[in-house]
C-alpha cells in the first residue's frame, strides 16, 4: 500500500508503480484531500478580486492578455497543448506519472478541483493508462504529456488501457493540471533507481574479477581510504573488503600494482554513488514538492507567481550522475581487457578453451566496446544549451526532460557493459577452479554460475550476456 499524501513519496514507491500492471493499492490521505479541496476554494476566490496567471489571464506569452477564466477557456488551453508526438511513453512511465503527478496535486497548493484529482486517483488505483505521448518538453514543465492526461480524465482523448468515467474541467483547472514535470520525474525516478542498482552490483561484478585476476588488496586497505574519506571511496572500498573478507590490513598481493580497473575502483566508482545518491536526494524532494504556478497558499491566503516549473535541479544531477556512471562502465571494459590476456589469468588468450586458434570470449570487447560508445554519447551534458520559447518571455530550459531520457539510455549500455565484464569474470574463474569457499562474494559467482551456460567451446554467447545483464539485480543485493 503505497500512501499518497504530498509529502512521504518515496522513489520506490514510484518503481513500485511503474512495474505494476492493473490495480495499485495506494491510500490517499484524507486531510491532504481537505487541504487540496480548500486551495481549490481559495483558488476561485482569489480570481474574482486579483489577476492571477492562467486563470484570468493566458498563458505564456499571453499572460497580459485577460481571458474569462470560463471552464470553455480551460478546455482550449489543454486541447491547444495536448500536442504530444512521437513515439507512445512506455506504460510503467506513464504509471509513475500519474503516482507523482497525484502526489504533488495532494501537497494542496494547485488550486485544482477536488473532482479531477479524485478521477486521476481512481486512474492510478485502477491501473488505467491515457495515451501519452514522448515528446513535449524541454525541462519547463511536461504540458503536452499532461495536457493529454487531462483531456483522457474529461473523456475527450483515448486510454491504452483501462479507464474513468468522465470528469468535468473546472475554471482554472488546465493550467494547474499541466504545471508539473511529473512525467520528466517518472522517467528521471526510474532512470535513478536502475542506476542505483548497477552501481550496487558492479562491487560484486568487480571483486569476482578482482579474484580471477589475483588483485592486490592494498588498494582498498582501510588506511589508504581514510587518508582520502570521500564518502563514496570510502563506501566503495569497504563494500570490496566485505565482498573479498579482507582484514583491515591485508597481505600484498601477486602483483606490486594492478591495472587501473582494479587499483582505481574506489576512486572512480565513489563519485558515481555519490552523484547517484545525490540524485535520489534531488528526485526525493521533487516528487513530494508543490510546482504549480501559481502557487496557491492557503496559510498566506494568496497567489504566488514563481519558477518552480524550472528543473535545473534535475538535470545537473542527473548530467552529473550519467557522467560517473561513464567513468566506472571505462573501468569494467579496462578489466574486461585484463581477463582476457594470459600476463594477468595465466590462462588462455581470450579465455579460450578449443584447439589452437579458438576465439573463446573474444567478441566481448567488441560488444562493450559498443555498448560504452552508447553510454559515451548518453553522458553528454543535456544542460549546455537552452531554448527561447513563448516570443521570449520564456528564455531559459534545464532540458531535464532530455536528460533524463539519456539516464534511460546510460543504464541499458551500462547493464551491457558489466553483463560481459561478468561473463568473462565467471568463465576465468571456472577454468582456473578458483577457490571461493570462503568468500563472500561467493553468492556472486553461483548465482551468475546458474545462469551462465558453463560450455567453454567457442559458440555465440548472445544469451549469455543477456543472461549476465539480468542477474545484476541479484547481485546488487548480495
Amino acid at each position: 500500500m503505497i500512501r499518497v499524501d504530498g509529502r512521504t513519496l518515496r522513489c520506490a514507491d514510484v518503481v513500485t508503480a511503474a512495474r505494476t500492471e492493473g490495480p495499485l493499492g495506494i491510500d490517499v490521505s484524507l486531510a491532504a484531500l481537505r487541504a487540496a479541496d480548500h486551495a481549490w476554494k481559495l483558488a476561485r476566490e482569489l480570481s474574482t478580486r486579483r489577476v492571477v496567471y492562467g486563470r484570468t489571464t493566458g498563458v505564456g506569452a499571453n499572460k497580459d492578455d485577460t481571458v474569462d477564466g470560463s471552464a470553455a477557456h480551460g478546455l482550449r488551453l489543454l486541447r491547444s497543448h495536448a500536442g504530444g508526438s512521437g513515439e507512445p511513453m512506455p506504460p510503467g512511465q506513464v504509471r509513475a506519472m500519474l503516482l507523482i503527478r497525484l502526489n504533488q496535486l495532494l501537497a494542496g497548493r494547485s488550486g485544482i478541483s477536488p473532482e479531477l484529482i479524485g478521477a486521476l486517483a481512481e486512474a492510478v488505483r485502477s491501473g488505467a493508462l491515457p495515451l501519452v505521448h514522448r515528446l513535449g518538453a524541454i525541462g519547463t514543465g511536461d504540458l503536452a504529456p499532461l495536457a493529454e492526461t487531462a483531456l483522457a480524465l474529461t473523456g475527450e482523448r483515448p486510454w491504452v488501457h483501462g479507464h474513468v468515467p468522465p470528469v468535468p474541467v473546472h475554471a482554472g483547472d488546465a493550467l494547474a493540471f499541466m504545471s508539473s514535470n511529473a512525467a520528466t520525474l517518472a522517467e528521471a525516478t526510474l532512470a535513478a533507481m536502475r542506476l542505483d542498482t548497477l552501481t550496487r552490483a558492479s562491487h560484486a561484478v568487480a571483486a569476482l574479477t578482482y579474484v580471477a585476476l589475483d588483485g592486490n588488496p592494498e588498494a582498498y586497505a582501510t588506511p589508504v581510504h581514510e587518508a582520502r574519506p570521500h564518502a563514496g571511496q570510502v563506501a566503495c572500498a569497504a563494500e570490496m573488503r566485505r565482498l573479498l573478507g579482507m582484514h583491515q590490513t591485508p597481505k600484498p598481493g601477486r602483483r606490486l600494482q594492478d591495472p587501473f580497473g582494479l587499483r582505481a575502483f574506489p576512486q572512480v566508482q565513489g563519485p558515481a554513488l555519490d552523484a547517484v545518491h545525490h540524485l535520489r536526494d534531488v528526485l526525493a524532494v521533487e516528487i513530494n514538492a508543490s510546482t504549480e504556478n501559481p502557487m496557491i497558499s492557503t496559510v498566506h491566503g494568496d497567489a504566488y507567481h514563481h519558477a518552480h516549473f524550472h528543473t535545473a535541479y534535475v538535470s545537473t544531477a542527473l548530467d552529473q550522475a550519467r557522467a560517473t556512471v561513464h567513468q566506472v562502465a571505462e573501468l569494467s571494459v579496462a578489466r574486461l581487457g585484463d581477463l582476457v590476456e594470459p600476463e594477468f589469468t595465466g590462462l588462455r588468450p581470450f579465455l579460450a578453451a578449443g584447439p589452437a586458434g579458438s576465439s573463446g570470449v573474444m567478441i566481448l570487447e567488441y560488444v562493450a566496446h559498443d555498448a560504452l560508445t552508447e553510454l559515451r554519447q548518453a553522458a553528454l551534458p543535456a544542460t549546455l544549451g537552452t531554448a527561447v520559447v513563448s516570443r521570449g518571455i520564456e528564455d531559459h530550459a534545464s532540458f531535464s526532460t532530455q536528460a533524463a531520457r539519456a539516464a534511460t539510455a546510460a543504464c541499458a549500455a551500462y547493464q551491457q557493459v558489466l553483463g560481459c565484464e561478468l561473463v568473462a569474470a565467471v568463465r576465468a574463474l571456472r577454468m582456473r577452479d578458483a577457490d571461493l569457499v570462503d568468500l563472500p562474494v561467493r553468492d556472486a559467482f553461483e548465482a551468475a554460475s546458474a545462469v551462465l551456460d558453463p560450455s567453454l567451446e567457442d559458440r555465440p554467447l548472445t544469451g549469455d550476456i543477456a543472461a549476465a545483464a539480468g542477474v545484476l539485480e541479484r547481485l546488487a543485493r548480495i
